[in-house]
């Protein structure tokens, strides 16, 4: 058996291996910080050694962009069946994903520029964060709304929360995130049939 095939084996030593990794570097970020962050300080935590890690990832940075690819694996809020509620659904999910120990962190290290692939970094980071969001804004067009682009959500909702938390400006809490929506849909008041 090839050690692509043994990666690629669900619920084999190497998924094993990679959850104990993951969960090693989300607890370390939550108590020493991202950049102390060390691949033998993971491996010790982790209970394996640091050859698998520095292997599987080469670096912290890739590491840590690994993990924050995985975290974003996680299911989106159901749709609601109303824009607003839907929009600010998915923005307060965002606010609170980047907010979470680790956060803004996992986010750096996604489109740090060592790590192999900027841009594929970038776009995978972008395509992820959008389709929070495209599919209360696709939901709404299917019952015969007229909602906001895509663009438009990123910008007016997506773009403030993430220059917000990563500058750690006061007042950004689930309020605001709601604001946001409701500042947006007052704009854009055909997101709902007429």
């Amino acid at each position: 058996m090839t050690a692509k095939s043994k990666d690629s084996r669900p619920g084999g030593r190497s998924a094993r291996i990679r959850s104990a990794v993951h969960q090693a570097v989300v607890d370390l970020v939550g108590e020493i910080g991202a950049d102390k962050v060390t691949v033998p300080a993971v491996a010790r935590r982790a209970g394996v050694h640091p050859s698998s890690v520095y292997r599987r990832w080469g670096t912290t940075s890739a590491l840590l962009a690994d993990v924050a690819d995985s975290r974003q694996e996680e299911e989106a809020p159901e749709l609601l069946g109303d824009l607003r509620q839907d929009l600010e659904r998915a923005a307060v999910w965002t606010l609170a994903d980047l907010s979470r120990p680790g956060g803004v962190a996992f986010f750096r290290a996604e489109v740090a520029p060592d790590v192999d692939d900027r841009r594929a970094g970038l776009r995978a980071c972008l395509e992820r964060v959008s389709a929070r969001f495209r599919a209360p804004l696709e939901a709404a067009a299917g019952r015969g709304g007229t909602p906001p682009s895509l663009e438009r959500v990123l910008d007016r909702v997506v773009a403030p929360l993430y220059f917000r938390v990563v500058f750690s400006v006061p007042g950004t809490d689930e309020r605001y995130a709601r604001d946001l929506v409701a500042e947006l849909c007052a704009e854009h008041p055909a997101g709902s049939p007429g």
